[in-house]
């Protein structure tokens, strides 16, 4: 057997095949047929590479020897093939097949689609029973796929460590998922920073495990962000977190700090009664959606005035913290619907959850991560972008000033401030 080609005994299977004419024997003649053009192929690369036949002598120099087979699945579409590859031993250049690169080629196109079908919401259970063969082989396994799952890990990796210095933030948004991975009572919280920079564009900065939304935990998430040359934003936008707004507080020291005010009509609307907060919350809302800060201010005296003695827990609600919530309306108009609330991340946040929750739960942390940043990530790449005008710019420039006056650098609207 070792004197006969593969391609040789392909080609016998084939004809015994067609000599027996069963159904069941001539259904597998399509694979055979392939794996017999795929063998002579290959031999016929290393026939080209060696400048010989098969047992044919050469008055060339000898430019290497044939050496045996060694067997290789193959992935084409529709197929999984066996096949043996050549070897070449003494060889003055090393043998590599074009077609067996090309179909490396197409083998790791099939594994992305896998894995980005994986992301976008298949489990690998669905993964394996929609790439099959014709036969309705998988060609890729559900172990295949939670190992191709890994890559995402990796990218997670290359992107947490990356440079930010040179990205201009302007305005800087920081929440934080809950995931539920096993292990963890309550969840892994994942804490998520975004950012509006003054080209317009929206990115994702960061995201990072920890146990819990503490203090300590979304101080060292910003630490990260600053020790890897993130410069200081005008704006930081967050929801009520007593542990975030201190973090703010500590590594933003300057910079004004916008209370969602879509979580905080929330709060509001969960202290009136049923019967009346509907048409209440809009006498609320009229202050956070005021031309300018002289009028909020104005509507928001109105309204403690008007309702502090029959809905006193609502309008303390609403004066708690009112300073941040009205911090949209020192900036330009045309950028206020965005700063106001972290709508942003809370619509992406929606497409995280559907993504995720066909997962009773996580493994572990490596894997929620991965998943849970590779889908923001490519929410993030479809973010449509913030008009930034001359004049909104230059407006920007000025609460710059205002922020850090010792600020000089012309090319940037964040700043850097001394340690």
């Amino acid at each position: 057997m070792k004197k006969i080609r593969p391609s040789e005994v392909s080609r016998k299977k084939i004809m015994e095949i067609v000599k027996e004419g069963t159904v069941e024997a001539i259904a597998g003649l399509h694979r055979l047929g392939q794996e017999h053009l795929w063998q002579e192929l290959l031999e016929a690369e290393v026939d080209e590479h060696l400048q010989r036949e098969w047992y044919k002598r050469s008055s060339e120099p000898v430019r290497g020897h044939r050496n045996g087979y060694y067997p290789r699945k193959m992935l084409v579409p529709g197929e999984a093939l066996n096949i043996a590859v050549p070897r070449i031993r003494n060889a003055r250049e090393p043998f590599r097949s074009r077609l067996l690169q090309g179909v490396a080629r197409i083998a790791e196109k099939v594994r992305n689609v896998a894995l980005e079908s994986y992301v976008r919401g298949l489990s690998t259970r669905d993964i394996e029973s929609t790439f099959v063969t014709d036969d309705g082989t998988p060609m890729l396994s559900r172990s295949t796929v939670s190992r191709l799952a890994e890559r995402l890990h990796d990218e997670y990796r290359s992107f947490s460590q990356r440079d930010l210095s040179d990205i201009d933030v302007v305005y800087l948004f920081l929440d934080g998922v809950h995931e539920a991975v096993r292990r963890y009572t309550n969840g892994q919280a994942l804490m998520c920073a975004w950012a509006i920079c003054s080209n317009g564009t929206k990115q994702l900065l960061h995201i990072a495990p920890y146990q819990a939304e503490s203090v300590e935990a979304w101080s060292a998430f910003c630490q990260d962000l600053l020790n890897r040359g993130l410069r200081q934003p005008l704006l930081v936008i967050s929801d009520g977190s007593p542990a975030i707004i201190n973090a703010i507080t500590m590594k933003f020291p300057r910079a004004h700090r916008q209370r969602c005010i879509a979580h905080k009509l929330r709060n509001i609307m969960a202290k009136l009664p049923n019967d009346v907060a509907k048409a209440l919350i809009e006498e609320f809302k009229a202050v956070y959606y005021a031309p300018d800060r002289a009028t909020a201010e104005a509507l928001a005296a109105q309204v403690t005035t008007k309702y502090a003695a029959v809905y006193p827990a609502a309008v303390q609600c609403f004066n708690d913290d009112l300073n941040a919530c009205l911090t949209h309306l020192n900036y330009p108009l045309g950028h206020r619907r965005y700063i106001r609330t972290t709508n942003m991340l809370e619509r992406t946040f929606e497409e995280e959850k559907r993504r995720t929750k066909v997962f009773p739960q996580h493994q572990n942390e490596r894997g929620a991560v991965g998943l849970v940043f590779a889908v923001l990530y490519r929410v993030s790449q479809r973010w449509i972008k913030v008009s930034m005008t001359p004049l909104e710019l230059t407006q920007l420039r000025e609460l710059r000033h205002l922020v850090c006056p010792a600020h000089v650098e012309p090319n940037y609207i964040s700043y850097r401030i001394a340690s």
